[in-house]
């Protein structure tokens, strides 16, 4: 086992990492901004290195500056968290070319679950089956036109590379083709110094279901409880389950047998989730595939009992699984709300700025504040504005439901915006719960309705 690891990420998920570390009897390296140098993952580490300035680029994507941080502190491995440079393969080769241990997927792997249509592909020939679409890259708008001919509008244009909705359209006819595949191209181009485009077919009236999984040396598969995560804005998740009410036991049966076959087929190592989309017949879509941990993961910790992070370094440290997958028990139901430092009436507009006081409920049995926030923090402008994650655990999703009402009811941050009274307005919403929504439910109904009602109340 590691005696010493540098988590390479910042917030809540440095911090997240470097608590299982520390009961691990791990000692733990922060890396960190010059706008950071007061943040609690700097804190809490038992060393920490500055990398660069306030910028991404400048400090955590600043990959020769993150290795020669993990050389100097004696670490023998590293762990990337989720974003920054989590799935880049070019930093994962470079971790290992200096004889340190990356925790996470090889990076070939990484590389090629990272391209889209690389993965599709790969995917096809394991079985798995796939959102209609291109059967390669789309480099022209003619080709794109061809493919989107065959397959029928709505069509959804991706980028190869991407994620997170950058170099991403939707297109509904052939008149908005042109100029919606050059924008999508260029911007591709623009975050990821790729342009290489592949087309999906747009499912309607769909659900993003995903399986976390998890796979040693010695090939070993755990595939964990499947989570629904259909409430997003802007592609962005806004809130996650575990389990996914509309799965059944025989879905999430084939759905365990589709993963373990799709991570066998690549040879994974280490933990990953497989998304799907979910059509109203139950059937499920391959859509992509993350190397990484995610920010969800603590849904799926809750309905399990077990500790993910523990079991990647666990398994990149050469160990075995401790558990089967018939040995795995769903307990309960796990949901996540997402808290940010944004200002939801006016269109979500970023807040940044000092945290005068906060409070989060971290009291009462099934509950859980993910959070790196702290009374007389500054929320900084340069990185994501995700301050705290909200989980709650119960026997049933009511009362889960009713369990993370209460926990956003009681949060309080002064100082800053969030987005706790659209979270609040959201778990009021009778179709939330009652299991009545899909991926296009929050932008096309729950937003233009909640946004009329706060007009209404201005006037």
């Amino acid at each position: 086992m590691f005696k010493k690891v540098l988590v390479a990420n910042r917030g809540e998920i440095a911090v997240r990492i470097m608590r299982t570390l520390k009961e691990m009897g791990i000692q733990t390296v922060a890396i960190y901004s010059t706008a950071d140098r007061d943040s609690l993952h700097v804190q809490i580490a038992d060393e920490a290195i500055c990398v660069g300035g306030p910028k991404p680029a400048d400090s955590y994507l600043n990959m020769k500056n993150v290795v020669m941080a993990a050389l100097v502190s004696g670490a023998e491995a590293i762990h990337p968290g989720y974003g920054f440079l989590s799935e880049n393969s070019l930093f994962a080769e470079m971790v290992g070319e200096v004889d340190l241990k990356w925790i996470g997927p090889r990076p070939e792997t990484i590389d090629l679950m990272g391209n889209k249509e690389h993965a599709r592909n790969e995917m096809r020939k394991a079985g798995v089956p796939v959102i209609p679409g291109s059967l390669g890259y789309i480099r022209t708008v003619a080709e794109a036109k061809e493919v989107a001919e065959e397959i029928g509008y709505p069509i959804l244009l991706k980028a190869a590379a991407g994620g997170g909705g950058k170099g991403m359209r939707f297109v509904y006819s052939t008149d908005e083709l042109k100029d919606n595949f050059e924008n999508a191209q260029s911007e591709a181009q623009l975050n990821y110094g790729d342009s290489h485009m592949y087309i999906e077919k747009v499912m309607q009236d769909v659900r993003h279901i995903e399986m976390q999984v998890i796979r040693d040396q010695f090939g070993h598969v755990l595939c964990l409880p499947e989570r629904n995560c259909s409430l997003q804005r802007r592609n962005q998740k806004v809130m996650e389950e575990s389990p996914a009410a509309s799965v059944t036991p025989a879905i999430r049966a084939d759905m365990i047998d589709v993963v373990t076959k799709a991570v066998n087929a690549i040879d994974y190592e280490n933990t990953g989730t497989i998304e799907f989309l979910q059509d109203q017949d139950g059937k499920f879509y391959f859509m992509e595939m993350n190397t990484r941990i995610q920010v969800e993961h603590p849904v799926t910790e809750m309905v399990t009992g077990l500790d993910l992070v523990r079991l990647q370094v666990a398994v990149a440290a050469g160990e075995t699984l401790p558990l089967r997958q018939e040995d795995l028990q769903i307990q309960g139901h796990a949901i996540e709300m997402r808290l940010t430092a944004e200002k939801p009436e006016a269109n979500f507009a970023p807040s940044a700025g000092k945290v005068d006081f906060v409070f989060l409920p971290t009291g009462g049995p099934g509950v859980r504040i993910d959070s790196a926030l702290y009374s007389g923090d500054t929320i900084q402008p340069f990185y994501d504005s995700m301050i705290a994650k909200l989980i709650a655990h119960d026997d049933t999703r009511t009362e889960a439901l009713a369990k993370l009402a209460r926990l956003v009811d009681e949060t309080v941050i002064e100082g800053v915006a969030s987005s706790q009274s659209f979270q609040e307005a959201l778990l009021a919403d009778p179709n939330i719960a009652t299991d009545q929504f899909n991926t296009k439910y929050l932008e096309d109904q729950f937003l233009p309705a909640w946004e009329a009602s706060l007009a209404d109340q201005a006037d």
